[in-house]
């Protein structure tokens, strides 16, 4: 038969005791000695795990993040928002930021394009209340909300879609920052410059990444 059943923590004070009487009987001397020791430590250590789970707080859910309703995480982006199709932005939504933000920064980039890393899109100064950015954002300096945007590696302002060489599917990072500040970066800024630029000031990072191939 078993010392205990049922609920760990809760069992082992209840049968403390006979557990007690069972070790001296079987095994009296040093080893019951033992035994005897580490049924107490147990007994402590069970008590004291439940004590501390039922005062811990739940954690709290999982905060900013950004999302598309044209495609989910790791999934193969639309040909609609790349160069085989009519190469427009992808609509993009976001939860709320943490604490301080003042505004965002988005950067999207293919860590996997043969010369390194290809800039997709620079935006920045987007609006602290701010929670997404519609399908077919304009290729201009200024959007309607009052972001910037900036040059990608095609050397043109706005997005720049999927456009890999035949071949491998490469990923497309959707990287948002949360910034305590708005950059003092102007239109037409590179992604080093921004990234240069909100350094220091990141309040919360929220990712998506897309795949595509040709």
């Amino acid at each position: 038969m078993p010392l205990f059943h049922g609920s760990l923590a809760a069992q082992v004070a209840r049968n403390l005791p006979r557990a007690t009487r069972r070790i001296r009987k079987c095994a009296p001397g040093p080893t019951g000695a033992f035994l005897l020791a580490l049924l107490m430590v147990t007994a402590a250590s069970c008590g004291n795990s439940s004590l501390q789970s039922a005062q811990r707080p739940d954690p709290s859910p999982s905060g900013f993040r950004i999302e598309s309703a044209a495609f989910k995480q790791g999934a193969f982006i639309p040909p609609r928002f790349s160069c085989s199709g009519e190469n427009v932005s992808p609509p993009l939504k976001w939860t709320d930021p943490p604490a301080g933000a003042r505004s965002f920064a988005l950067i999207v980039d293919d860590p996997d394009a043969p010369a390194g890393t290809w800039t997709h899109w620079v935006v920045f100064n987007l609006p602290a209340q701010s929670r997404a950015l519609d399908e077919n954002a304009p290729k201009q300096d200024k959007l309607s909300n009052g972001a910037l945007q900036g040059l990608n590696s095609f050397e043109s302002v706005g997005y720049g879609g999927p456009c890999p060489p035949p071949g491998k599917a490469h990923r497309y990072f959707f990287r948002l920052y949360a910034l305590n500040t708005v950059l003092s970066v102007q239109p037409r800024a590179d992604r080093e410059d921004v990234l240069s630029a909100l350094k220091g000031h990141t309040v919360g990072e929220a990712q998506l990444m897309g795949v595509f191939k040709r």
